[in-house]
């Protein structure tokens, strides 16, 4: 073979290794080229105050029933706690109580809770079921302004007897009320021993509400401090006085000249 034929026949094998290659590219055969997606932006995100546990209206918030989670800045609401605007949470959670019911987790925001300042404090603070009922005290009625917001009293009425000027009677209308307020003080200061009020908020149910409505208008009214921790003996705490203790009933002690008689069955008999 000479020397002219091999080179041809060279360059044919050549030329067909090359053809093989573009056309197994062409069908796809070849390895596909990796692109790279592009990275996307980091999320921007920030610190909002959200529920640890599920709250409900009246609790008080305080530090360990709440905490900062990150939060994407563009799903921020314009209600929602973040840390910028309160960065101390003891000092901003101080007199602060629930106003709606809040699931765990959920972001608070302005409309869940309420602060002491606010008209509907009072609302907040108020146990299930139960109301705010305003009476009038004195000094001497008021047991000399010891009272205190949250204290515990007894409820008390005198009454004359019609038929003698110096004759009264005296009964326990309740027992074991909470003390919501007096006057316009629903909160104790840690140095205030005395408040001289002129009203006394309590709680009540909204049957103790009617007791204590006709004790008003039987007679005066007084309250007694009772003890810290002490919820007996007596009436459970926040339960009405049975029928026949009730203002106007039988069943009351009689005082004559502050002296209480042996043996009185409640007439003064």
């Amino acid at each position: 073979m000479n020397r002219q034929r091999m080179l041809i026949l060279a360059l044919a094998v050549v030329a067909a290794g090359v053809a093989a290659f573009l056309m197994r590219g062409l069908l796809g055969g070849g390895t596909p080229q990796v692109i790279a997606a592009p990275t996307p932006p980091p999320i921007r995100t920030v610190e909002v105050l959200v529920a640890s546990s599920p709250l409900q209206p009246g609790q008080k918030l305080n530090p360990s029933v709440v905490h900062w989670q990150m939060w994407p800045k563009d799903a921020i609401d314009a209600t929602f706690i973040t840390r910028e605007q309160l960065p101390n949470l003891e000092t901003g959670l101080a007199q602060t109580v629930v106003r709606a019911p809040i699931v765990e987790g959920e972001p608070l925001t302005n409309t869940k809770f309420v602060h002491s300042d606010s008209a509907s404090f009072m609302a907040a603070t108020l146990s299930p079921g139960m109301r705010a009922m305003s009476i009038p005290i004195t000094t001497e009625s008021g047991a000399g302004g010891f009272i205190l917001p949250n204290d515990r009293v007894d409820l008390m009425m005198t009454e004359q007897i019609s038929d003698s000027p110096r004759r009264f009677n005296a009964k326990v209308v309740l027992t074991n009320i909470r003390v919501l307020a007096v006057d316009q003080t629903f909160k104790q200061d840690k140095d205030q021993k005395v408040v001289l009020a002129k009203t006394a908020t309590l709680e009540l149910t909204p049957d103790q509400t009617r007791i204590v409505a006709r004790a008003q208008a039987s007679g005066p009214l007084s309250l007694s401090l009772r003890a810290l921790g002490d919820n007996g003996p007596g009436v459970a705490s926040n339960q009405a006085m049975p029928a026949d203790d009730a203002p106007n009933g039988s069943g009351v002690t009689v005082i004559r000249f502050g002296v209480v008689p042996h043996g009185a069955n409640g007439r003064g008999e």
